[in-house]
């Protein structure tokens, strides 16, 4: 039996923004291991017809409309839930910048409202969605998710005798989610436009959906509250990831530098330096521990005992940068992950 069955089999899962990328890969996956419902929380009436229709409403989905900005609300379709997802959030970086105070109310306000539902419907578990943007924040959204990291993980200390464990997830863009820069670039060049690139030295980490939900899942089998989930993964040049998408498409766009973003960093940071002393190293995940955690409490935790604290003298921090893959080994991970495939037909890979 798969690892994660016991985790939800006859369990009430709730998962704010369920309608999107992320929300709809969980209620999928976790559909497989009978639990008694799976909740989707979102305020997009449209979005909730279409996940009805994608499940040919299924017996144990159960949507919800509302907003996590409506506390009221949230409390009520949360009753009788015994993990929470998180994954709610306004993400646009440039548009963010500019409404700023929309970010704060969806992002950290409502961040607020999920643990206070989560205590007063005495929820076992609680996962934040957060983002390697929340790592040493150079935008609005960053700065907005570092909080509500902050939020978590603080309540995991103050929340008394109450049972709810509060831990995060922390990664970068999902390949091939809605925004992600794989279905933007192939956009272009099937439109045969000129592919904008921020900066020629820019990386990002590679992390496939199913890596997405199965870090959720090590979060509420490992986590002990207070804990960021960070997945070991491999990184790419998005100048190279341009050139691949094209060959996909036997293509021959051109490429115009556009400059930096507003809120854009050239790499992707997931743990930064003050974070590493914390950090522990168990099998293909780090989890960072909370600077309020003491040596005693962490003690009994598995990733503790079967895993490894950090030296800052071997890690100094983990960044896209440091774990590039080339253009070859980019190829194979992505015949991996189904994303092309490869025919041995005149002696060339062919792509789909």
């Amino acid at each position: 039996m798969n690892s994660y069955a016991d985790l939800f089999e006859n369990k009430v899962v709730l998962i704010t923004g369920g309608t999107g990328f992320l929300g709809r890969k969980l209620t999928k996956d976790i559909l497989r291991y009978n639990p008694k419902s799976v909740r989707i929380f979102s305020r997009d009436e449209v979005k909730h017809h279409k996940v009805q229709e994608l499940f040919n409403n299924h017996e144990k989905l159960r949507n919800f409309i509302g907003d996590v900005r409506d506390y009221a609300r949230l409390k009520k379709a949360m009753q009788g839930a015994d993990i929470v997802i998180h994954a709610a959030a306004l993400k646009r970086l440039d548009l963010l910048e500019y409404n700023v105070q929309e970010s704060i109310q969806t992002n950290v306000n409502a961040t607020v409202n999920v643990v206070n539902a989560c205590l007063e419907n005495n929820v076992e578990k609680a996962i934040f969605v957060s983002t390697d943007k929340a790592c040493s924040p150079i935008n609005s959204y960053g700065a907005c998710k570092f909080i509500s990291e902050r939020i978590f993980v603080e309540s995991d200390y103050s929340k008394g005798t109450q049972r709810t464990i509060f831990s995060a997830v922390r990664y970068g863009n999902v390949l091939e989610s809605t925004g992600s820069v794989i279905p933007f670039f192939e956009g272009k060049i099937k439109n045969g436009e000129t592919i904008p690139l921020t900066d020629d030295r820019m990386t990002r980490f590679v992390i496939s959906s199913d890596q997405a939900v199965e870090l959720v899942y090590k979060s509420i089998k490992y986590g002990k509250g207070g804990d960021i989930f960070v997945p070991k993964l491999p990184a790419f040049s998005i100048v190279d990831l341009i050139e691949i998408l094209k060959q996909k498409h036997n293509a021959n766009n051109p490429v115009k530098i556009v400059g930096i973003r507003p809120g854009e960093k050239i790499h992707e940071l997931m743990i930064n330096s003050s974070e590493v002393r914390r950090t522990y190293d168990f099998r293909d995940i780090y989890i960072i521990t909370s600077m309020l955690d003491s040596n005693i409490s962490l003690s009994e935790r598995e990733y503790v005992q079967g895993g490894k604290l950090l030296k800052e003298e071997e890690m100094s921090y983990y960044c896209s940068n440091d774990t590039l893959l080339s253009q070859q080994e980019i190829k194979a991970l992505f015949q991996k992950l189904g994303l092309i495939s490869k025919s041995e037909s005149n002696g060339k890979t062919m792509f789909h």
